[in-house]
């Protein structure tokens, strides 16, 4: 088996134990067996760090049913390989060749050298900054709850921030409400967007962060690339969200509200999957905005989704450099392989035509909305957990789509892909070259 068929089917088999052990009658709350595909919808939801659901988390699952829910979120996060791996190594076994192959390409490694160590190194940051995130939510949620209950929901939010999943346990104001009640809480606000951010920027990013600090001119091209898109979608989405929402979703909130709003939007479309407006009160403009935002996502080797930051970069890079009348293309002082704008654009397109086709299913069978629905696909595949809370209407062949779409999107369109087609040779005689015309 190739790495990318044993990652997917790593994933596979976490999303069938996550959905027999919620389907057992003491993991709803009602004691009653959930059925099968609202339990596979939600194990793989979970699993692939979405946050679409179909029953709300808080009112439906009882506390082993949400402490399942929360393993599949931090096993689908940091990929199932990166924690093995670790616990391979607290045991003082050796990781082989092979083993070490398939983590390099579980968390996007350029290389195999050092791979150990970075992988040491995710497992600690991660546990450091989720434990650091519920201690500052704890701030607000123990006096609200109660010690433990506070502790418990603060973990569970800091890790699903940071894992960019999406699920919460705040359906005790409103069932599938998400952060609506604290749309105004700053200290809320900022420690969800920090950890949304940080686990969105990749494992190699972090690498650089330690290892250089604030000496950018050490990092990797890669880590400049990711830094400086990430900085532009998230301010530049936060703004246009700010005007877009004005008159519909932030309706009668005050300046700073609109700003603290505006942020946590363009911070959680990419692609945590958290609200602190009602989605299905956007404009179209702000709509669009976060479908744009949500199918771009995070950043490679990270606990995002999306067709990623680099690949959008590389894209416009080419492209502008095309228009100038350069036929090679770069930033930051250095040249870009071509190989890296052939995979850019197949996972470009392999990802928009998921999703439209997914619409065109969903518009067919369901007869819902356009926007609506192409916001639902868009969030799928991305692995986002955003929704207008269409969700809930769809029919099992709709579901039967999203489901496709997320496990496509956490494994990778393109990878899944790679894993079904069988490997061949390339053909030692080439087709002779004949022009087209474009555009």
């Amino acid at each position: 088996m190739s790495q990318t068929q044993v990652i997917s089917l790593g994933f596979f088999i976490i999303i069938t134990i996550g959905t027999l052990l919620l389907m057992l009658p003491f993991s709803s709350k009602s004691g009653q067996t959930t059925p099968f595909l609202d339990s596979l919808f939600t194990a793989t939801s979970a699993s692939c760090v979405t946050g679409l659901v179909t029953v709300d988390t808080f009112t439906h699952w009882s506390l082993f049913g949400q402490c399942v829910i929360l393993v599949m979120i931090q096993l689908g996060g940091l990929g199932f390989m990166t924690i093995a791996t670790f616990f391979v190594l607290l045991v003082n076994r050796r990781l082989g060749l092979r083993g070490r192959e398939i983590l390099s390409e579980s968390i996007s490694s350029f290389q195999l050298g050092g791979i150990l160590g970075l992988a040491k190194k995710i497992v600690i940051i991660t546990a450091a900054l989720e434990f650091t995130g519920a201690a500052l939510l704890m701030i607000r949620f123990c006096p609200q709850f109660g010690f433990w209950r506070g502790l418990y929901v603060s973990l569970f939010h800091s890790v699903s921030a940071f894992c960019n999943a999406g699920f919460d346990l705040l359906g005790r104001f409103g069932q599938y409400g998400s952060f609506v009640p604290y749309y105004n809480d700053l200290l809320v606000n900022a420690v969800l967007i920090a950890l949304i951010v940080i686990g969105g920027l990749g494992f190699l990013v972090w690498d650089d962060v330690m290892n250089h600090g604030f000496r950018l001119r050490k990092y990797r091209l890669h880590s400049k690339v990711v830094l400086t898109a990430t900085a532009i979608l998230l301010f530049g989405g936060a703004l246009i969200l700010f005007f877009t929402e004005a008159n519909d979703a932030c309706a009668g909130m005050s300046f700073g509200e609109r700003v603290l709003t505006a942020l946590f939007g363009s911070a959680t479309a990419r692609t945590a999957g958290f609200n602190t407006i009602d989605i299905a009160k956007m404009s179209d403009g702000g709509k669009l905005t976060t479908i744009i935002l949500m199918f771009i996502g995070g950043s490679p080797g990270s606990t995002a989704g999306g067709i990623k930051t680099t690949t959008v970069f590389t894209l416009l890079i080419y492209a502008f450099s095309y228009i100038r009348g350069n036929r090679t293309f770069g930033v930051y002082g250095r040249r870009l392989e071509n190989d890296a704008l052939h995979k850019a654009a197949t996972v470009f397109f392999t990802n928009l035509m998921l999703m439209l086709i997914a619409t065109l299913v969903i518009v067919s069978v369901d007869r819902l909305p356009l926007v609506d629905t192409l916001f639902e696909t868009s969030s799928a595949v991305a692995t986002v957990g955003m929704s207008t809370g269409i969700t809930r209407d769809l029919s099992t062949v709709s579901r039967i789509a999203i489901i496709l779409l997320m496990f496509c999107g956490r494994v990778g369109s393109l990878s899944f892909a790679g894993a079904l087609a069988a490997k061949k040779e390339p053909p030692r005689v080439k087709d002779p070259v004949e022009k087209i015309i474009i555009g």
